[in-house]
């Protein structure tokens, strides 16, 4: 069955590998593309204010052009780019984990299906860790309703 494959740990790895090599090489022939991404696995530094953040959709898309395509960074495993959102363009950088990344798309095309950006075990897992994170922090106390 596919999910055997999908939600394999091994083939994960696999494909954001290969997110990140088409990613790089997409930045390195300094070609503008965009991406749908699981939200569910995406940080946002600062947060995004609530009322911005559940006007996104669980496969939101964004598009990595002109200041944002300047701002990406990758690392071994994520891409960060800085976007900003709403009608008030609230200004956030974006932590994407490659696994996470559903399509990569070039001039209305879709240049990348990754199939493992649907497996809500590897994006729950990643918000569930991340909430924890900030939960520990005692400054972060009086934000969180019990």
């Amino acid at each position: 069955m596919i999910t055997n494959i999908i939600e394999n740990i091994k083939y994960k790895d696999l494909v954001s590998s290969q997110i990140k090599d088409t990613i790089s090489f997409l930045i390195d022939q300094n070609q503008e593309f965009a991406i749908t991404a699981n939200i569910d696995a995406l940080e946002f530094n600062p947060e995004l204010p609530v009322t911005t953040f559940e006007n996104l959709s669980k496969f939101s898309l964004f598009i990595l052009a002109n200041y944002t395509f300047t701002s990406i960074k990758v690392d071994e495993s994520h891409i960060y780019f800085e976007a900003g959102f709403g009608s008030e363009n609230f200004g956030s950088t974006v932590k994407v984990p490659f696994y996470a990344i559903f399509q990569i798309i070039l001039d209305e095309s879709i240049l990348f299906v990754n199939s493992v950006a649907t497996v809500d075990k590897f994006n729950k897992d990643a918000k569930e860790k991340s909430f924890n994170v900030f939960k520990s922090n005692p400054n972060n106390k009086k934000l969180i309703k019990d």
